[in-house]
């Protein structure tokens, strides 16, 4: 049976079927985790170490030795996405309720969901898109996006704007495992190619943990409401980007459209900012769902804008590969 070539033929699927099924179980026998307790337990609810074995792993997969070229196009592009999440959060945060909206057609959107959702660019959709329709400096770009993965980042965005408050230890608990790892990583090769296989192995657990968090209702509920946060990640963080990659990147716009989607670790932000600041509890779960559904849509429209844009403004001579995409590395781990 080739299950995991299965799995990988949904876009994310690596973290959206598992997240799909613990989904399934957390609606239909949601005591479970209680039921059998002991390991099963630990891997259904133990979504908080699991993430922070994840973020150690993805730190210390990051390596900084790289060509000026690809920290400038990187670096443009992470700074670019991030200042535009951080505006749409102060938007946001000035209009949305404290904990979301509670009825209508927008049920379930909060600040916390729209930050989480266009503040992470899915580094392994970019790498893969990249590879077919860039140079290699451009395909290598994402090494700097791995560090918008995890809390800390959209935690800086909701404490900047003023729809968080939170205390620098927490600051420091969040990022620390990311930094041990990234330090170890950098230290030593060996290390960094050690624990960066484990990073992608982790995938499968922190959805299906993830999913057990999750009751199925919320997900049919925000159904539209996703798509069309997914549209809107596209859509707001995309332009910018384009500007940014053509003006200050001096590329074509393609790297930017290719950025304008939704990580898979953004899925995982909601219940690990709940975790630390109790009053996104409420808001945590429908975020996740929404989050959940633009991860599904950016990554089945991104590639397909991507190359509608490449058609009419790329350069083909520029391309430097075979043409051929990586599917291996269009996960949703970055």
């Amino acid at each position: 049976m080739k299950i995991k070539q299965a799995v990988e033929r949904v876009p994310g699927g690596m973290m959206l079927v598992p997240l799909f099924l613990g989904a399934v179980i957390n609606t239909l026998a949601p005591d479970s985790a209680d039921y059998f307790g002991g390991f099963t337990k630990g891997i259904m609810t133990g979504i908080l170490p699991i993430l922070a074995v994840w973020f150690f792993c993805i730190g210390a997969s990051i390596d900084l030795s790289s060509t000026g070229t690809v920290l400038r196009k990187s670096g443009t592009l992470v700074v670019t996405k991030i200042g535009t999440a951080w505006i749409v959060a102060l938007i946001a945060a000035s209009l949305l309720p404290e904990h979301g909206i509670e009825a209508g057609l927008f049920a379930g959107l909060s600040t916390l969901a729209i930050v989480s959702a266009m503040d992470m660019t899915n580094g392994g959709l970019y790498a893969s898109l990249m590879n077919q329709y860039g140079s290699k400096e451009e395909s290598g770009a994402f090494i700097l996006m791995s560090l918008e993965s995890g809390p800390l980042m959209t935690m800086l965005i909701l404490g900047s704007v003023g729809a968080a408050t939170f205390e620098l230890h927490h600051f420091v608990g969040a990022v620390l495992p990311f930094l041990a790892g990234f330090i170890l990583g950098n230290l030593d090769v060996s290390l960094r190619e050690f624990f960066s296989r484990a990073s992608a192995i982790m995938i499968p657990f922190v959805g299906f943990a993830l999913g057990n968090t999750i009751n199925l209702g919320v997900i049919f509920d925000t159904g539209l409401l996703g798509i069309l946060l997914g549209v809107a990640v596209i859509v707001i963080t995309g332009i910018p980007l384009i500007f940014a990659d053509r003006w200050i990147g001096k590329g074509n716009g393609t790297a930017g459209v290719a950025a304008s989607s939704t990580a898979g670790a953004a899925i995982a932000n909601p219940a690990a900012i709940a975790a630390i600041e109790p009053k996104f509890a409420v808001a945590a779960q429908s975020a996740t769902a929404l989050i959940a559904t633009s991860v599904i849509v950016t990554s089945i429209l991104v590639p397909i804008i991507t190359s509608m844009y490449f058609k009419r403004y790329g350069d083909p001579s520029q391309v430097d590969n075979d043409g051929a995409i990586d599917t291996e590395s269009v996960e949703m781990s970055h």
